[in-house]
C-alpha cells in the first residue's frame, strides 16, 4: 500500500525539512508562534515575540477594536475635512472671481445671483440647493479671508475631537441652520458665505471645551465680538449667524453629553445618527411651513 505525501507545511518525519504553509516550495525553521505553522521569510510578520503568520495577523487585527475620541468618533490623523471644506471655499470664490461682470459701479457673478441663499428662491421655485451651495460663496476676499481663518483655527481641533464623520455633519447642518433661518426671517434677501457653519463651530468648541473643563474664556470673547459685529456693522446676514450658532450649540450637546459617559461606541454613535436626523427632520419642517409663517409674521 503507497503511502500518502504529508500534508504541505507539515514535518513528515525526525530531520526532514519544514516547508512554509503558504509556500511549499520554500525551506524554513522558523514556525508562527502563535498557530505553530511553518512560515518563510516573506510570511514572517514581527510580533512582540518571534514571528506571526499572515492568518493569524489578519485574526488579531479583526478583534482589535479601532481606537476612539471621548465623542465616539475615530482617532483623527490629519483634519482632511477641514483642508477639504477650505480648498472647496477658495474654489467656489475664485469660480466667481472668473465669472464676475460689470453691474452698474460693481461687479457681480451669475454664480452669486445663481446659487446665494435666497429664501424666495428655495420655496417657490424648489431651487433646495440654495441652502447648501451659499456656504461656498463670499461677497469679497475679506470675507473668504475672515470665514477661512476661523475655519482654520477652529476645525481641526474640533476635527479631532469628534472624528471626520460627526465633524462634517457639524459643519453642514451648522451651514443649514443658518440658511433655514434666513429663510424664515428674511426670506426676500440674498446672502452667501460660511457664516452659519463658522457660528456652529464656534457653538460647539463652546460646549464642548466646557464638557472638558478647558477655559473657554477666548472663545466666550471672540463668539461676543463676532455677534457684536453681527448687529453693528450694515449689510451682514444676521439670521446666518444666529442660526448656525444655535445649531452648533445644540449639535455640540448632543455630542458632548449624550447617551452618556459609559455609553459603547456602537450605542453613542446610534444615538447621534438617530438625533443628527431628528435635527434635520425639523429643518425640513420648518422650510415647508415658511410659507405660513410669512403670511402671518412678514405681511
Amino acid at each position: 500500500m503507497t503511502a500518502s505525501p504529508p500534508p504541505s507545511g507539515s514535518t513528515p518525519g525526525a530531520g526532514a525539512p519544514r516547508t512554509c504553509y503558504r509556500h511549499t516550495d520554500r525551506e524554513t525553521g522558523v514556525s508562527c508562534t502563535r498557530c505553530g505553522k511553518p512560515i518563510c521569510p516573506d510570511c514572517m510578520v514581527e510580533a512582540s515575540v518571534g514571528f506571526q503568520c499572515p492568518s493569524c495577523v489578519a485574526e488579531g487585527n479583526r478583534k482589535v477594536r479601532s481606537t476612539r475620541t471621548t465623542f465616539g468618533g475615530k482617532v483623527v490623523a490629519k483634519p482632511y475635512v477641514t483642508w477639504t471644506i477650505l480648498v472647496m471655499m477658495v474654489v467656489g470664490f475664485v469660480l466667481q472671481l472668473g465669472t464676475s461682470n460689470p453691474i452698474g459701479q460693481a461687479t457681480m457673478s451669475p454664480l452669486t445671483g445663481l446659487f446665494s441663499m435666497w429664501g424666495y428662491g428655495v420655496v417657490e421655485y424648489g431651487e433646495w440647493y440654495r441652502l447648501i451651495t451659499a456656504a461656498f460663496l463670499h461677497a469679497g476676499v475679506f470675507h473668504l479671508l475672515f470665514n477661512g481663518y476661523a475655519m482654520f483655527i477652529l476645525g481641526p481641533q474640533l476635527e479631532r475631537w469628534l472624528g471626520h464623520g460627526r465633524f462634517l455633519a457639524l459643519w453642514i447642518l451648522g451651514a443649514l441652520a443658518g440658511s433655514v433661518l434666513s429663510l424664515l426671517a428674511t426670506p426676500d434677501s440674498g446672502s452667501v458665505g460660511a457664516s452659519g457653519a463658522i457660528f456652529a463651530l464656534f457653538g460647539a468648541v463652546f460646549v464642548i471645551g466646557r464638557r472638558l473643563r478647558l477655559d473657554t474664556r477666548m472663545i466666550m470673547v471672540l463668539l461676543a465680538l463676532n455677534l457684536g459685529i453681527t448687529f453693528l456693522v450694515p449689510n451682514i446676514s444676521w439670521t446666518a449667524h444666529i442660526g448656525g450658532l444655535v445649531g452648533g450649540l445644540l449639535i455640540g450637546a448632543v455630542f458632548a453629553y449624550l447617551p452618556g459617559r459609559d455609553a459603547t461606541a456602537g450605542r453613542r454613535t446610534l444615538v447621534h445618527a438617530l438625533l443628527l436626523a431628528a435635527f434635520v427632520v425639523l429643518l425640513v419642517v420648518l422650510t415647508l411651513v415658511a410659507p405660513s409663517l410669512w403670511t402671518t409674521f412678514l405681511v
